[in-house]
């Protein structure tokens, strides 16, 4: 009894040794720019020891293709919804079930059954929001409520306006503005869409990613936005107000997953777990100031997002809005096309 009690001991000892053992090493993130908590990585590392390194991107196509060339190095990366499906059915992204994670329990159950990933068996939600209007008031007073302000821009704002360049965000704005609705292959709808780009494009400064210090500043008087960004921009001046426009608008969900080639599996499904806590996704919330999907967050938020207008969608707005996913690929091929003519 005592060999037999002493070898189960030693496996007991094996197994806790093993279990600490996979909690140290790197983990290695692609992500968003300016996007996570340093805090929460802080947090992460020190109850795990693990040494977090996290490298930025500033788009969906960007990130897409650095992995898709492989040679990155990376272990998880965070795809919109709408690009999801384009990571799974390539084989880029691992398995690692995350329903079945000690903390999914915490997931919101409106954000399990996504279409791009039902049950949740790649990914767990990192933040979600909505993409619409950033305006200065006290340099315009009109209606902030429309894609106008992009696509039809008053006098005030000419030569001060900027367009985030992401291509499925402006599209759809283009194509809801032009009476279409998401993922359109109206043949008459696209050419509207294509027409009022190009026509808009004279009005704009520039199209760039990096909008908040540029408004805060007064650089850009306008911009077209994600409602996180809107509101850490109020915060510095509240003169910066986030409009949803009335000719419609879309909502998105960005996805923690892990790359299918990445070297540190157990610890990148240790933060796949980590951040489905209500403690931790509130921190990460906290920061790039957005939606996370994870029940119980709230109790940990910051009191200036209980009600903050950028991440309230007013009921006036209600069916103004379409989730946005992947669309078809005759959609995608017609809609590079008039982004690249767009770029030219």
């Amino acid at each position: 009894m005592k060999i037999k009690l002493k070898l189960l001991m030693a496996g007991v000892a094996f197994l806790a040794t093993a279990g600490i053992a996979h909690a140290d090493g790197e983990l290695n993130i692609f992500n968003w720019g300016n996007y996570t908590n340093p805090d929460v990585i802080k947090k992460f590392e020190e109850i795990y020891k693990v040494k977090v390194t996290i490298t930025d991107y500033d788009s969906n196509d960007t990130a897409l293709a650095k992995v898709r060339a492989g040679g990155h190095g990376f272990d998880m990366v965070v795809p919109s919804g709408n690009f999801m499906p384009i990571w799974i059915s390539e084989g880029l992204l691992l398995e690692t079930r995350p329903d079945q994670m000690e903390n999914f329990k915490n997931v919101d159950p409106a954000w399990v059954n996504v279409p791009y990933d039902p049950g949740r068996h790649y990914s767990v939600p990192w933040q979600w929001g909505t993409v619409g209007i950033v305006v200065n008031t006290s340099k315009y007073k009109g209606d902030i409520n429309t894609w106008d302000i992009i696509f039809k821009t008053p006098d005030e704002l000419k030569g001060k306006v900027n367009l985030v360049p992401e291509m499925n965000d402006v599209m759809d704005a283009a194509i809801k503005y032009n009476g279409g609705t998401h993922c359109s292959v109206d043949k008459e709808v696209l050419k509207k869409a294509r027409d009022t780009l190009v026509n808009a494009k004279p009005n704009w400064v520039s199209m760039e990613y990096s909008t908040i210090d540029k408004m805060v500043k007064g650089d850009f008087l306008a911009t077209s936005d994600w409602n996180g960004s809107a509101m850490r921009q109020r915060l510095q001046n509240p003169d910066i107000k986030y409009g949803y426009p009335k000719e419609g608008f879309t909502t998105w969900m960005d996805n923690l997953t892990v790359l299918k080639d990445a070297k540190n599996v157990e610890n990148a499904k240790l933060f796949q777990n980590f951040i489905m806590d209500p403690e931790n996704a509130a921190g990460l919330s906290a920061f790039a100031r957005y939606g996370n999907g994870i029940l119980g967050s709230d109790k940990f938020m910051p009191a200036d997002m209980k009600d903050a207008p950028e991440l309230v969608i007013p009921k006036e707005m209600e069916g103004h809005y379409e989730f946005s996913t992947a669309c078809p690929p005759e959609a995608t091929e017609i809609y590079t096309k008039i982004w690249t003519e767009v770029l030219k």
